[in-house]
């Protein structure tokens, strides 16, 4: 795909791109796919998918207690368990507020350990990344945020996403469906929302704007991008998904960069 050599006019030292159709063939490749980059919080939705790997199993259930008082796993994964940004630091009631939160997710990594009696980066290893091939794949600390990955890899997980087998596609659904509809919130990156739309782990474009997904990509357009410079998006109407990972923080070429792309590579598809 030629809207990959992009990234080469990207203002970062190194990186590299690829784009993986629905049905699991990789469409497109650019820059050096087998290298590991810091995930941030492209970290996320991996620790999420682990989870309900953990609930399919029996393990959990997304609405029994964890995190603050009066919060459940699914408010942990939608981010309105009402923990802080990070800090363990309860700013409002569960359900009422998306409030972006590492804290939570750790709090969600920590619930699934002790249910399962394995550590967690133990359990992500067992229950995702070995099943899909994700060698180049490690969580070397926080499962919010200190995910190591490479493109290859993430192509895997990102064409499981698209044709589940290692959880149910009914579970996919309620992960890319919003949970806890018209709440507000901060957009870490991109200020206030209304609404901020999440999913079970995964961030829903919806009509947000600015984004950092492209004008054309689609309401149910789906993923993370973390602080790291890296991206994941997954689009239900393209049937196609894109990582792009980097070695330069966030700031304000991507802003810039990111949607651009996205808009070259769905026009490429597309055509």
């Amino acid at each position: 795909m030629q809207s990959l050599a992009l990234i080469e006019n990207w203002p970062v030292p190194t990186a590299a791109a690829a784009v993986v159709r629905a049905d699991g063939s990789v469409a497109g490749a650019h820059g050096p796919t087998d290298l590991r980059f810091p995930l941030a919080s492209v970290t996320k939705p991996l620790a999420a998918y682990a989870a309900l790997v953990a609930y399919e199993e029996g393990a959990i259930d997304l609405d029994e207690p964890a995190g603050p008082e009066g919060a459940t796993v699914r408010h942990l994964l939608a981010h309105t368990s009402g923990l802080a940004f990070d800090e363990n630091r309860v700013m409002a009631a569960p359900g009422t507020r998306r409030i972006y939160s590492n804290t939570g997710f750790e709090a969600l990594g920590d619930h699934v350990a002790k249910a399962t009696d394995i550590p967690f980066a133990e359990y992500l290893r067992q229950a995702v990344l070995d099943p899909l091939g994700m060698t180049a794949t490690t969580l070397e600390g926080s499962c919010a945020k200190d995910g190591v990955s490479s493109v290859d890899d993430l192509v895997r997980f990102a064409a499981e996403v698209q044709a589940p087998r290692l959880l149910d596609a009914r579970t996919v659904l309620d992960a890319m469906t919003v949970t806890y509809p018209g709440l507000t919130g901060i957009l870490p990156g991109y200020g206030h929302q209304r609404p901020n739309d999440w999913g079970l782990g995964f961030e829903i474009r919806d009509g947000k704007s600015p984004h950092w997904t492209g004008a054309s990509s689609s309401p149910r357009t789906f993923g993370h991008f973390g602080q790291s410079g890296t991206f994941l998006w997954i689009d239900p109407d393209a049937r196609a998904a894109c990582v792009a990972l980097t070695d330069r923080a966030f700031g304000p070429w991507a802003i810039e960069a990111w949607p651009t792309f996205t808009d070259a590579v769905l026009a490429e598809l597309r055509a």
